[in-house]
């Protein structure tokens, strides 16, 4: 499968500047080409500081009519301040989001391109969601998960949900995210048995990592097993994470190449 090489990321995402409905219609115009089903959800936040936000989620379906489904998400927005910057006068810069929005996006629009290609076997959602990092706290984040599950009709339930969040880096390692071992083993030792047949099994090795309030929270607490396909390293020490370092040239694409193998894999074998 080849995987996206030189769109890794959107570029900085503040909710009201012109670029946030550009980067929008860009996805909508790629998504609608290929997906038989493509619906934008529209909702607005006020933020703890008193910000109105208007924020999109995208969902791209494929067999829209088969009641065994499967969720594939990610967050296509990225924090409008880099936060963890070494010098205080980046903190005000919105954060690029190569990989943090950007990798995970870029995987599961290629995976689009696979799906309309070769029909998966089962029902297959692409949940693209925004208002993922505004931050800075928690109240202010996981915004469109939150929405989705609000809105989640009884008979369009996943079986489960995986999410792809920063999976870009390039020195790539994925150990099972600490809440998900816990809440959701059983979507995670399908990823690893994806990898194992693929020969990618070195990416992603076996323990336990950090304990991540992701996306994949909101839908566990909704009753959705969920697991969170992280690397939660990104660049020495983590220091590219939320700072204007965030950005193409450290995003790596033979490792959205894993990514987007090992989830084919996990979906062509049957979810």
């Amino acid at each position: 499968m080849s995987m996206v090489r030189t769109q890794v990321g959107f570029g900085p995402r503040i909710p009201g500047m012109e670029g946030h409905h550009a980067q929008l219609a860009w996805m909508l115009a790629r998504l609608d080409s290929l997906a038989p089903s493509v619906v934008v959800d529209t909702f607005s936040h006020t933020t703890a500081a008193g910000d109105s936000l208007t924020l999109y989620n995208v969902e791209a379906r494929f067999r829209p009519e088969a009641t065994r489904r499967i969720l594939l998400l990610t967050h296509w927005d990225t924090r409008p301040r880099s936060d963890q910057a070494p010098d205080s006068a980046d903190r005000s810069k919105p954060v690029p989001g190569a990989n943090d929005g950007g990798s995970g996006t870029a995987v599961l629009l290629e995976l689009a391109s696979l799906f309309a290609s070769v029909e998966p076997p089962m029902g297959v959602d692409l949940l693209f969601v925004d208002g993922e990092d505004y931050g800075p706290g928690l109240d202010d984040m996981l915004l469109g998960s939150k929405r989705y599950v609000a809105t989640l009709g009884d008979g369009d339930r996943p079986v489960y949900a995986l999410l792809l969040d920063m999976v870009g880096d390039e020195d790539p390692s994925f150990p099972a995210e600490e809440l998900s071992a816990q809440h959701a083993n059983v979507v995670v030792q399908k990823i690893w048995r994806a990898a194992e047949r693929v020969g990618d099994r070195e990416y992603f090795p076996t323990g336990v990592g950090q304990r991540l309030f992701d996306d994949h929270v909101s839908l566990m607490q909704a009753g959705i097993p969920a697991a969170d396909l992280v690397d939660f390293s990104y660049g020495p020490r983590n220091s590219y994470w939320h700072t204007p370092n965030d950005t193409p040239d450290h995003v790596r694409a033979s490792t959205l190449h894993v990514v987007g193998e090992v989830v084919a894999e996990l979906v062509y074998s049957g979810g």
